[in-house]
């Protein structure tokens, strides 16, 4: 197959001679265009070659950058997607100065986001309005006396609970949406409520700090107090919930019930009164995720006293606000998530946290413009060239997988022809009409913005599933696969240098976009995408061979990543390979899939060798340069506690430590530090 990647040079023509005048002198072909990074797609600059491949092949590639880069005050970790994040970030801004020149009209999306931009950058208007608007949420807590005004504000889009609702597709139809319900209501990862050691001790002692510090900025009488019975009620919360590596468990996740079935399982939340605040009073089909969290959560309304809910009422409902709020709430939530959690040290610009501030309100709305300005056609052409080439590869790899028997083969591939895949940028806008934003009222307007999105979810129960729908915007630097849909999804801002350069050569856009193509393809079929067919239905379509053979090749993989242990100071943190499973399955599978597409878009011919690397080389290189990056302790630990993806040390080395075109391409022998033997390698996708 011929890589639509690689440039052409248009061929030179020659101009006749007319009558006795001199021949044309022929035209100068074109040069070539360049790649933007390096001669051909990789940074050799930061390459540290004293470093052998085989011993860690993480740093051969990116070592000097990780021995000389200073990271930015304001960031918890840098990455190569970071990079790519500060590039679309100022991107976004022109855009938004272009639209503040010109008043919009009323009720249009330029009008939303000069207003919404404005007010949020007006820290005087927002110092001057002060804690008023939120006395009327917390008159409306100082006015429960009994469990039946709790259940009024648990049916409120204004308050936490031990739960949450949502409105997504439904598992057993995934033609239409139904209501979710998840554990909810902690303010810190719960990991930091239950671990022990002396590190967990300072973060509990921190946190109660901050809680204390909120009460005392809204008034409260005992703040210390106020903070203790507050987080006394979070533990009681944190004690019940199930932990981030069972919440990934589809099976264990996977409840469907009506209202009878909801009401039996947690009878002490008054589900009639929850469900009619939040215009769910027709609702009758539900997806229950952590069953006995969402029961034992529910019990606590009968435990614990109404005082304290209302004290944990407050909080929350400020705690999600402090960014909207005069700077000492703002600076109150910096000091703890951002500086004590993550260890970032400084406030990122104003001007940056109000383009997240958009992104999270009208996000398509911008978009629509960024995509105009910044997304060409040939990108979308080459990408879903690329997409196409993935595709046949993991056809090909289903067809000669030696561990599958052909009754799983046939559901696998019947699943991947039914893959659909989204590039750039939604076919349908997002309407915002319904959105009201008015100028100078920040905290009024993010509070608008939430009724407006809980109101969209909640008419969707209307109707079917919308298959265009996007749940990420064209200017987010990522990539998602919707198991329920069966579609991977690739936004434009994902599509520029590194991971995507239509002028690079083609074994580092394999390497790189494809691997990350691959990966999100791959979620179809890692530890919990396999529970879904074709359709987005959850169901068993692995035979018991296979799947025996499939979970033994898992264990094999999760003791890998076991192994590694990024923050080797006491207490020890190591990765946890079963938590993180489906994103390494993901990154193995993706990179075995660019490869074999790459190999297929050579159509048999041998890739040419560029400043001494090899096609093979050059492809693993570009992987591991996507994955670099630096961290910070805290987030480093923050992550691994509750994020399923692995550190990006792991993610660009050990997938290619299972590729046995690795091992060729490097010279990788028995001795080094990476290696594996090959009966202990990894194969699935």
């Amino acid at each position: 197959m011929r890589s639509t990647l690689l440039a052409g040079i248009a061929s030179a023509l020659l101009l006749s001679a007319c009558g006795g005048e001199k021949p044309a002198a022929p035209a100068v072909p074109p040069e070539p265009a360049k790649a933007a990074v390096g001669t051909f797609g990789i940074d050799l600059a930061q390459m540290d070659t004293s470093v052998r491949p085989g011993d860690d092949f993480y740093r051969y590639v990116n070592g000097k950058w990780l021995d000389t880069f200073q990271m930015p005050a304001d960031r918890a970790s840098y990455s190569t997607g970071t990079m790519v994040f500060d590039t679309t970030e100022a991107q976004v801004r022109a855009i938004v100065d272009e639209l503040a020149k010109t008043k919009g009209a009323p009720g249009t999306n330029q009008q939303k986001i000069g207003d919404l931009y404005a007010a949020w950058m007006d820290e005087a208007g927002i110092e001057a309005r002060g804690t008023e608007p939120l006395k009327p949420y917390l008159a409306a807590i100082d006015a429960v006396s009994d469990k039946a005004g709790l259940m009024k504000l648990f049916g409120s889009l204004d308050f936490t609970a031990p739960f949450s609702l949502g409105v997504e597709v439904a598992t057993v139809d995934p033609t239409r949406y139904t209501v979710w319900v998840y554990q909810s209501g902690l303010g810190m990862p719960l990991d930091y409520y239950l671990s022990k050691g002396e590190k967990f001790d300072a973060y509990r002692a921190a946190y109660k700090d901050f809680v204390t510090t909120i009460f005392k900025l809204i008034g409260d009488e005992d703040p210390a107090g106020s903070a203790t019975k507050t987080i006394a009620l979070e533990m009681k919360i944190a004690k019940v919930a199930w932990s981030p590596e069972r919440q990934r468990n589809i099976k264990a996740v996977n409840n469907p019930m009506d209202r009878a079935g909801l009401k039996k399982l947690a009878p002490a939340i008054d589900w009639d009164v929850v469900l009619a605040g939040l215009n769910l009073a027709d609702a009758n089909d539900f997806l229950v995720n952590e069953t006995t969290a969402i029961r034992d959560g529910g019990k606590l309304v009968d435990t614990v006293a109404i005082a304290d809910w209302k004290k944990y009422l407050a909080f929350h409902f400020v705690n999600g606000a402090t960014n909207y709020l005069p700077k000492a709430f703002d600076d109150a939530g910096f000091n703890f998530y951002s500086k004590t959690l993550n260890g970032t040290e400084k406030k990122r610009d104003r001007w940056k946290r109000g383009m997240s501030r958009l992104e999270e309100v009208i996000g398509e709305g911008l978009g629509e413009i960024y995509v105009q300005k910044h997304f060409s056609a040939d990108s979308k052409i080459k990408m879903d060239a690329l997409v196409a080439n993935l595709r046949v590869a993991l056809k090909s790899r289903l067809e000669t997988a030696t561990w599958m028997d052909d009754a799983t083969r046939a559901e696998a591939i019947k699943k991947l022809d039914r893959f659909e895949a989204r590039i750039g940028f939604p076919d349908k806008w997002r309407d915002y009409s319904k959105l009201t934003i008015e100028p100078g009222k920040l905290f009024e307007n993010m509070r608008a913005s939430k009724k407006y999105e809980w109101d969209r979810q909640v008419a969707r129960l209307k109707g079917p599933v919308d298959r265009s729908e996007w749940i990420i915007t064209p200017q987010t630097v990522d990539a998602y696969y919707n198991a329920q849909t069966n579609q991977i999804t690739f936004p434009a801002a994902i599509l520029q240098p590194p991971f995507f350069d239509p002028n690079a050569d083609a074994a580092v856009n394999y390497g790189a976009i494809g691997a990350v193509i691959g990966h999100e393809i791959g979620h179809g079929f890692d530890d919990q995408g396999r529970e879904f067919d074709g359709e987005g239905k959850v169901r068993n379509w692995w035979t018991p061979e296979t799947n025996k053979k499939f979970v033994e090749s898992t264990a094999k993989f999760a003791a890998q990543y076991d192994a590694f242990c990024p923050l080797p100071a006491s207490p020890k943190e190591c990765i946890n390979g079963r938590f993180t499973m489906g994103e390494n399955l993901g990154d193995l599978g993706g990179l075995e899939m660019a490869y074999t597409a790459y190999k297929l878009a050579l159509g048999g011919k041998e890739a040419p060798v560029i400043d001494g690397f090899t096609g093979d080389q050059r492809f693993f290189l570009a992987h591991a340069q996507i994955w670099r990056a630096m961290q910070r302790d805290d987030d480093l630990l923050n992550q691994m506690k509750t994020d399923p993806h692995a550190p990006a040390a792991a993610r660009g080395s050990f997938p290619e430590r299972n590729i046995d075109a690795w091992y060729a391409a490097f010279g990788v022998k028995e001795g080094d530090k990476a290696y594996i033997a090959p009966e202990n390698r990894v194969h699935i996708w």
